[in-house]
């Protein structure tokens, strides 16, 4: 018996499920609910008509997966405020956007403020895109960096809501915030001159991970941990329905 695929929560192009069917691998579709949102939205703005602007980073999983959603040439991407000062408004078309699901919050409205003035009659997502994990940690972090002297994210180095909850952290008063992924070494003797870490993680990396980081910790650290929640997360999604 063969085994299953699995796809990613970050979602793949339309292309990949269809050549799986076509060479009978069997497969599992673990993308996000959020990101099939984003890929449904997609799909029926271009029915109605528009051009897509996806606000995104360039070879990103997710991003891939989004543009596979359409025929070449119907979504065009946008990765900073530079790209949106020069994107092209010339072609005589309807236009919408959608965003990837794990950019900052931040950046996200920079970049939308810039293409509406351009495209007054700019078509928005019916709801926010962007991930509400990534929005919750967001917040949590810029709650609680100014008061640390240390901030560590849990994360892959090719997480873009990891990478940005770094930036995030910096920004928001703890200059000295790292991300710590799977070939970090963790900087024990700094940690001790601290009084005061933070800790998060990306949205999407396991929570063993941050309890391993602890547990690493408390091998060499004496500390006392105080949680801070922002905002009480209940969402829960059904598991794909292959494994039900």
């Amino acid at each position: 018996m063969s085994r299953p695929v699995i796809f990613s929560a970050h979602g793949v192009p339309k292309s990949v499920p269809e050549n799986a069917k076509n060479l009978n691998i069997n497969y599992i579709d673990a993308t996000c609910p959020l990101v099939s949102k984003v890929h449904r939205e997609a799909e029926n703005l271009h029915k109605a008509g528009y051009h897509l602007i996806l606000i995104g980073h360039n070879n990103h999983p997710e991003v891939i997966g989004t543009m596979g959603q359409l025929p070449k040439g119907s979504i065009d991407l946008v990765q900073n405020e530079e790209e949106a000062e020069k994107y092209n408004t010339s072609k005589n078309q309807k236009l919408a956007y959608v965003t990837q699901t794990t950019l900052s919050v931040d950046d996200t409205i920079n970049i939308v403020q810039i293409l509406k003035k351009k495209i007054p009659n700019l078509k928005e997502p019916i709801k926010e895109d962007i991930c509400y994990a990534t929005t919750n940690r967001q917040k949590a972090v810029k709650n609680i960096a100014s008061m640390c002297d240390m901030f560590f994210v849990i994360g892959s180095r090719n997480s873009s809501n990891s990478v940005r909850l770094v930036e995030v952290a910096k920004k928001s008063g703890c200059e000295n915030s790292f991300l710590i992924h799977s070939e970090s070494i963790i900087p024990f003797d700094a940690i001790q001159k601290a009084k005061t870490i933070g800790i998060s993680s990306g949205a999407s990396a396991p929570e063993i991970l941050v309890k391993n980081f602890i547990n690493e910790l408390r091998k060499k650290i004496s500390f006392k941990i105080e949680e801070v929640e922002i905002i009480k997360e209940n969402i829960v999604f059904n598991i794909p329905k292959k494994l039900n």
